[in-house]
């Protein structure tokens, strides 16, 4: 059975360059790019209008921005090595709260996630370091973890903050728990560049794609393969669990968005709205009964899609 979703809205160069990054809260979405503005769209009315622009947030632009679950708390990366903290004040307009300082040295600082109340941020290095900061405590860093020396690509931090897991240019998927401060696993299974990772809401499972064009499903708690999810025939740079864990989205080199049965192991639907690479796939929070995503990449638009309901 398959699903069919529909383009509901496209905001068309969003921004004047690749968009790289996307995050989104109840009510907004936020995207990231090779300008130096993070833009912030609402989400609540059907013509997702620009609700405001972080001017200047980042000088060389910006390749991730995330947001905490509870949506106070977005982290954004640029490419200058910096991190800046915003936080949503009183009127609803977000404002910068900080800076993450670690050197500051361009690659210090790569991916970046948050815990789902935004007192944690994890973040990746150019070497392999994978570290992990309170951002209540004074942005202090109160965890780093060794791994085999290959530049973080990706991260992910599970929803109650205990585990942290990380995907690198040589393959390796790392999962930490940060509780105890040390390595649980090393996952077996890609051998190539693994460019995004992300664990399932309720943080039983762990989904990794990258290179080598095949979504991998791990058991968080046994540290072992249970899926292989394939169908994708270029570079996955994006995946994200919808709300109930039941589907998978990702997104690929060759614009091509796949949504995925968890259940049933197998691609459900289909989208290519551009042939140019889609750095970023990300569901929007359910509000209603039907499901919706958002995609931006190379384009330099953010497309909007949402279950066709019925049938």
């Amino acid at each position: 059975m398959s699903k069919q979703y529909l383009t509901t809205h496209t905001i068309d160069d969003a921004h004047v360059t690749d968009i790289f990054s996307l995050a989104v809260t109840r009510t907004q979405i936020l995207s990231a790019s090779g300008a130096s503005s993070i833009k912030v769209h609402s989400t609540t009315s059907p013509d997702i209008p620009l609700a405001q622009t972080l001017s200047g947030a980042h000088k060389l632009g910006c390749h991730h921005i995330v947001t905490s679950r509870n949506g106070r708390i977005v982290a954004s990366a640029g490419f200058g090595g910096e991190v800046k903290i915003w936080s949503i004040s009183e009127s609803g307009e977000w404002v910068e709260e900080g800076k993450i300082e670690d050197g500051n040295k361009a690659g210090e600082i790569w991916a970046v996630a948050l815990s789902e109340d935004g007192q944690f941020l994890a973040s990746t290095t150019y070497d392999g370091r994978i570290n992990v900061w309170d951002l209540v405590a004074g942005r202090k860093k109160i965890r780093e973890y060794e791994t085999k020396g290959s530049f973080g690509m990706c991260i992910d931090m599970s929803r109650d903050g205990r585990f942290t897991v990380s995907g690198h240019e040589n393959g390796g998927v790392y999962v930490f728990n940060n509780d105890t401060g040390r390595m649980l696993y090393s996952l077996p299974g890609l051998v190539k560049p693994v460019r995004t990772v992300a664990f399932s809401p309720a943080g039983t499972r762990l989904a990794a794609a990258g290179d080598a064009r095949v979504i991998a499903l791990y058991d968080v708690q046994h540290g072992e393969q249970v899926a292989n999810l394939t169908g994708h025939s270029a570079w996955i740079f994006s995946v994200d669990w919808s709300d109930t864990g039941e589907y998978l989205l990702s997104g690929s080199f060759d614009g091509k968005c796949k949504v995925w049965s968890i259940d049933r192991r197998a691609c459900v639907a289909t989208h290519s709205e551009t042939d140019k690479t889609l750095w970023c796939v990300k569901w929007l929070p359910k509000t209603g009964k039907s499901e919706a995503f958002a995609t931006a990449g190379a384009n330099r638009s953010i497309s909007f899609y949402r279950e066709a309901t019925g049938g």
